[in-house]
This record gives C-alpha cells, sequence and structure tokens, in this order.
C-alpha cells in the first residue's frame, strides 16, 4: 500500500498538466481507484483531487514568479483553458492573483511534495472479525449531511433529535439480522472522503433480503458481499473516529483486503444513558486485494 501511494505521487508530478489515470495506476497495482482514493485521502489527510490541485498551483507558481512565459501559456501548460479559469484557481490556493505575485513575488502558499513512509505502529490491537453476508436491505430515515471527520456531527445529531422517541423502539423491533439494533449508516460517501462534501446518513435497521418495509422509511439495498467488522469501547465518538482512522493507517495496510464501494456501517452495542462512552461495531464493506 505504501509503495502503490507513492507511485500515484509520483503521477501526480509527472502529470501535472494534464487529467491523471488513477484507474489504471489502480489496476496495474492490483487494486481499485476506489480503495486507492480512500486510502490517499484517510492517510494525507486531504483528498486526491485537491492534493493535485495544489501540486498544480504550487509548480505552477514558480512559472508565474519567473515570468518567462504570459499568463495564458502557463494557464493551458497546466491544463486550462483561460487565463481566468487558471487566475481562479491560483487565488483559490494562493490567496492572490497570478498578476500580484508576478508583480510583488507573493503571497504564495506552497504544498510540499507528499511522500509516504513506513513507520512502526500497532501497538494496539484491532478487535476485527471478518463477515460473509448475503444480500439485505438498511431501512429507516434518510437525510443528505456533510461529512465532518472530528467530534460530532450537527447535522446528523438534529436529524435523529427530530424523530420521535417511539419511532427508536418500532425501528428496533423491525431489525431480523445483522447487523443487529440501531444502525448509524453513510452512504454514497465520494471516494476523496472530503470534508464537507455530502453523503446520506440513515437512521436505521438491517432487513433481511424479502422481508417487508413499511412505506414511510428509506431503503437502501445492499448487496451480497464481506465485510470487515471492527468492535470498540470507550469514550464516544472519539474512541470510534479513532478506530475508522486506525483501519486506513494499520489495518488495510498490514492485511490482504481493500475497500469497496458500498455503506459504512455503525452499529452501537451498548452505550451510558448520556451517551459519553460506547461499545460499537463498524462494518466496512470489503473484497480481497
Amino acid at each position: 500500500m505504501i509503495s502503490a501511494l507513492n507511485q500515484l505521487v509520483d503521477l501526480v508530478e509527472e502529470h501535472l498538466g494534464e487529467e491523471i489515470d488513477v484507474d489504471r495506476l489502480a489496476g496495474g497495482l492490483g487494486m481499485t481507484e476506489y480503495h486507492l482514493r480512500r486510502m490517499f485521502s484517510s492517510l494525507a489527510g486531504m483528498p486526491l483531487s485537491e492534493y493535485v490541485r495544489r501540486r498544480r498551483m504550487s509548480v505552477a507558481a514558480g512559472d508565474v514568479v519567473r515570468g518567462k512565459s504570459d499568463l495564458l501559456g502557463i494557464a493551458v501548460r497546466y491544463g486550462y483553458g483561460s487565463s481566468e479559469a487558471f487566475g481562479r484557481a491560483f487565488r483559490a490556493v494562493h490567496g492572490a492573483s497570478p498578476g500580484d505575485v508576478r508583480r510583488y513575488g507573493g503571497p504564495l502558499r506552497i504544498q510540499p511534495q507528499v511522500r509516504f513512509r513506513l513507520t512502526v505502529e500497532g501497538s494496539n490491537p484491532m478487535d476485527t472479525r471478518l463477515v460473509d453476508r448475503p444480500a439485505f436491505r438498511l431501512a429507516g430515515h434518510a437525510a443528505r449531511v456533510p461529512l465532518i471527520h472530528q467530534g460530532i456531527n450537527p447535522h446528523i445529531q438534529r436529524h435523529i433529535a427530530a424523530l420521535p422517541p417511539q419511532e427508536h423502539v418500532r425501528l428496533k423491533g423491525l431489525s431480523d439480522t445483522e447487523p443487529a439494533g440501531l444502525l448509524q449508516v453513510s452512504d454514497g460517501l465520494d471516494p476523496d472522503a472530503a470534508e464537507g462534501s455530502e453523503l446520506t446518513y440513515l437512521h436505521g435497521i438491517a432487513l433481511s433480503r424479502d422481508a417487508s418495509v413499511p412505506e414511510d422509511l428509506d431503503v437502501i439495498e445492499v448487496p451480497a458481499g464481506q465485510w470487515a467488522v471492527f468492535r470498540t469501547s470507550g469514550p464516544h465518538p472519539q474512541t470510534l473516529q479513532t478506530a475508522w482512522a486506525a483501519t486506513a493507517t494499520e489495518w488495510f495496510p498490514s492485511n490482504p483486503w481493500q475497500l469497496r464501494p458500498g455503506p459504512s456501517i455503525v452499529a452501537i452495542l451498548e452505550r451510558t444513558e448520556d451517551f459519553s462512552t460506547a461499545t460499537c461495531e463498524l462494518w466496512l464493506p470489503v473484497e480481497p486485494a
């Protein structure tokens, strides 16, 4: 995985002015574009698309400052059809127009080239099991919400708080398969997993494929496949979010599995009354790497 990510970084540097064929690289490395993008964003702390944009504008800044080409020529060199489009992208990264930077030499916000290195971790064992599940359904109440990596997501909090207490009881009574109990489901997540990007959040339960679903509930159909299930226990949601990050930094790099498209599911097994502490299971859809 570390080697694959560094090859991806090298590909970015070689093709800063072109569209980067991530799918072709991933296929040559025996993995999917989806998994490669998810691992990059998890380990680099930014989506691949954002890293490419920052690097492209960082290198372009050198051409702007040196002044050896007109701005339209620089724009075309880095894949932009007009100096106006290039100027917008340049300002978004550096906070100043190319003209101002050419005149005054700055300000510049340079993105260094990322390099991934292996570090020895894994001192804390991860309680994991692999599950092969037939197709099933997720049913409940869905909403489109922005992705927030750290802390409680207030949009999800408001969505759940708007449900009457008896609705939670009704949902739990409908559940008839694993993952058991009330579930927190994230679906439709962009592979880059950018902070603020939208996803579908569903508060609901799992049902067997042939179970009937009340008409007032939203449904996500889940195909048959394999799942990695990570059990966590401790302060909530910090422990769960730490484990989620550790799947990218520790578990996937050292195991012959990769993420596949599909919903991520959190099952709350036990919790304190104020939800400050909880025991959870994180279900991630996987396939052999």
